[in-house]
């Protein structure tokens, strides 16, 4: 994934899926690297690192939603209520 598929994220109604996101901005940082003092890029990756984390506790509970497997929080899968 590269800078170039920011398009394809933004028009796939990417940006409220935070995991796509999180693919993308890695490579981007990569692209600019050459352009950026070394302690700005050191910022920039600590930002991206912190940011990863926080998705982490994001993710907790939305495997469930995302892939279909239940309600958040029930426990069980496929439970859906229908």
């Amino acid at each position: 994934m590269d800078s170039k598929d920011w398009a394809h994220i933004e028009t796939t109604d990417g940006l409220s899926k935070p995991w796509l996101f999180m693919q993308w901005r890695p490579n981007l940082l990569q692209e600019q690297r050459p352009t950026l003092l070394p302690e700005v890029y050191a910022v920039e990756l600590a930002d991206l690192h912190q940011a990863l984390m926080k998705l982490g506790d994001w993710w907790q509970g939305q495997a469930k939603i995302v892939f279909g497997t239940g309600e958040p929080g029930s426990g069980k899968p496929g439970s859906g209520g229908a």
